[in-house]
């Protein structure tokens, strides 16, 4: 079965301005979020999906307005479609790999495969050549940075563990959590090339201490600050800390 790219992608208002975008017909744990946020002066992406339907082409929300395409790391699912917008975002570990994306750097191997589909596109795509087209950071991120949308703010945390640069975005003023990999409602990848155990401790219990309402994840639906407690606490309970 081969689904048309006009169809390739599914649109989802939750609420404070945020659409959720995803692509269906990848199986769910492979299926990154990719998270729209309307700003006053511009807008902001945090993630593009794995880019093997253009996803400017086919969501016309994404190209409306100026827009930072934001890295929340730099694994395949996660950049694919990074290129194909002018503003793009990243912490500064990760920015080589934004560069220049092997298929190891960014995990395309092993992962990749038509396993990991429901369905492939009708476009042109093999599992066996997918790689990530090059998108170098014309903004590199650092801990504490601000990406200011006029009426909003989402501070950088940089979440080191899943992998060296992630990041999450915090928007104090409306609790949102924009949290990338580090933590989601869902199995997490703690066992990369690159992954961290210490550091991933770290973040964890440095996410446990903010305020969260709203926690929107890299995978798997969103859900409340009292769930991220309720995660990350079973989690560090779970490694005897």
């Amino acid at each position: 079965m081969r689904i048309p790219p006009k169809d390739w992608y599914r649109q989802r208002s939750v609420g404070d301005g945020i659409t959720w975008i995803d692509e269906p017909h990848i199986q769910e744990f492979y299926r990154c979020n990719i998270w729209h946020v309307r700003g006053r002066d511009r807008d902001l992406m945090v993630d593009s999906g794995m880019g093997v339907v253009s996803l400017r082409e086919w969501v016309p929300l994404v190209s409306e307005r100026p827009l930072d395409a934001v890295a929340s790391h730099t694994h395949f699912d996660h950049i694919g479609c990074h290129h194909e917008f002018p503003c793009r975002l990243c912490h500064e570990a990760e920015a080589d790999i934004l560069a220049t994306p092997s298929r190891r750097a960014t995990l395309a191997d092993p992962y990749v495969t038509d396993d990991i589909f429901d369905a492939l596109p009708d476009v042109a795509y093999q599992s066996t050549t997918y790689a990530v087209t090059s998108a170098p950071a014309t903004r590199l991120l650092a801990d504490g940075d601000v990406i200011d949308l006029g009426d909003r703010r989402f501070e950088v945390i940089h979440t080191p563990g899943h992998s060296p640069g992630g990041i999450a975005l915090w928007e104090a003023q409306t609790g949102i959590l924009i949290s990338g990999d580090i933590v989601y409602d869902g199995p997490l990848i703690e066992d990369t090339y690159h992954s961290d155990a210490a550091d991933y401790v770290a973040s964890m219990r440095r996410l446990l201490r903010l305020p969260v309402r709203i926690v929107h994840g890299g995978h798997f639906p969103s859900f409340s600050g009292a769930r991220l407690t309720e995660l990350i606490t079973t989690w560090l309970r779970d490694k005897d800390l």
